[in-house]
């Protein structure tokens, strides 16, 4: 199964990145051999739409699954549509959320979890 984790860094041992749309990374993750294919995001600093710039791009991906900090109701609406699973509230390492995933201890969200804007500027209030 192939997922997307939001991350502060290129690797399975960086941080989760809270913000969704506006992430450092995003890592597509194939869960069955933790095969890895990071992208710095181009939405970072968009001026508007990163959630759902992001969002696409994960789902041309083939991701399944998001699994972030914090998703916005732009963002969740595109992840929704395209059948794709989010996740948050989550922190730590990539790799150990990842862990808590396959052992299917995680619950998708059924509604945005922040509002719209959330991550503009790098805030997360």
């Amino acid at each position: 199964m192939k997922i997307a984790v939001t991350s502060s860094g290129p690797t399975l041992d960086s941080e989760l990145d809270p913000r969704f749309g506006r992430a450092q990374y995003i890592l597509i993750v194939d869960t069955d051999g933790l095969d890895v294919e990071a992208i710095e995001n181009p939405s970072i600093s968009a001026g508007g739409g990163a959630g759902v710039q992001t969002s696409q791009m994960v789902a041309d991906r083939g991701a399944e699954a998001v699994l972030t900090g914090n998703c916005g109701p732009n963002a969740f609406r595109t992840l929704s549509a395209a059948g794709i699973q989010v996740y948050t509230s989550l922190s730590g390492t990539v790799r150990s959320v990842i862990q808590t995933f396959t052992e299917g201890k995680l619950t998708p969200i059924s509604d945005p979890s922040v509002p719209s804007h959330f991550g503009v500027s790098g805030s997360q209030s």
